[in-house]
């Protein structure tokens, strides 16, 4: 890098018309330059490269020695910076990108119709799905995963976040217990039963703990999983309530012993985001994956529930 600080790059594009024109005039013309400023350009290039460069002949200019290798070699290396620093571009038909996502099991609702997408559009792509776990943030600032899918409070970092859908939560009872034949569940019933806690992040339900944390209430644990589909299946002949997002149980076949009901007005809609660093913002596959996400997100039909 000695001898390559002191050049100034500008002089690249003189220099290739110069040796290609082997005259002033028609290479002020070709590179869009007066001939005084293309005449100034070939003497800083003489003093640069320590060599006349062009030499008059009584048949007009010739190229020295040292001009004609630094033409052959000019013919090589301005195609490879044209390329260096052309805006890139991203054909998902011929790309072989790895991409690496996270989340919970929520992403069931969305997650598969997302992977046939990238599939039938880029089928030399790779896909890297990865649990939620405590230190996921920290792992979308060290490059470990590209995406992180998500439904808490943005975490206090310099993320790029995005809202891709709104669900809301129904409780799930067993036929037989004793709030299973009402419209709907008060929020003081609700926190006087005993519940199936799915543990996306520890052992708590962010959406809703933090919700009811906000009202100054505390709902009691019988149960925690770490999957919304276990959770599903170990309501039937118990008095647990399980809280889940509408979208998520129009997912899963339902079962003859157990009700439905809407959650108490108290905890709100799930707000569902996707997050990711900023030094991904203009890096086009990703942003082709990001693309593809919300289009499968926008298209998601509203839960029957």
């Amino acid at each position: 890098m000695v001898h390559i600080e002191r050049v100034d790059l500008n002089l690249l594009a003189p220099l290739a018309a110069l040796l290609e024109e082997r005259h002033v005039s028609r290479a002020a013309e070709v590179a869009g330059m007066s001939q005084p400023a293309m005449s100034r350009a070939l003497g800083r290039l003489r003093d640069t490269l320590g060599d006349e460069l062009l030499v008059r002949t009584p048949r007009g200019y010739r190229l020295t020695p040292r001009a004609e290798r630094v033409q052959r070699q000019l013919r090589a290396v301005l195609p490879r910076l044209e390329s260096l620093f052309a805006p890139e571009g991203f054909d998902p038909a011929e790309a072989a990108e790895v991409f690496r996502v996270a989340g919970t099991d929520f992403t069931q609702v969305f997650a598969p119709a997302v992977f046939r997408r990238v599939f039938r559009e880029s089928p030399r792509s790779t896909l890297h799905f990865r649990t939620w776990h405590d230190t996921i943030y920290e792992d979308l600032d060290r490059g470990v995963v590209d995406l992180v899918f998500f439904a808490r409070s943005a975490p206090a970092t310099a993320l790029r976040t995005e809202h891709l859908l709104d669900d809301r939560f129904v409780c799930v009872l067993c036929a037989d217990h004793p709030l299973a034949e009402q419209p709907e569940i008060a929020l003081r019933e609700y926190l006087d039963a005993t519940h199936v806690i799915v543990g996306t992040i520890g052992e708590r339900q962010t959406a809703i703990e933090q919700r009811l944390e906000d009202l100054g209430e505390r709902r009691r644990a019988g149960l925690t999983v770490p999957y919304h589909s276990l959770a599903l299946r170990s309501v039937p002949g118990t008095r647990l309530i399980l809280t889940l997002p509408a979208r998520l149980l129009a997912e899963q076949h339902p079962d003859p012993g157990i009700r439905i009901l809407p959650a108490p007005q108290e905890i709100r809609a799930l707000d569902y985001q996707m997050a990711w660093h900023p030094r991904l913002d203009g890096d086009p596959g990703q942003r082709w994956l990001r693309d593809a996400i919300r289009a499968v997100t926008a298209e998601l039909p509203e839960p029957e529930l």
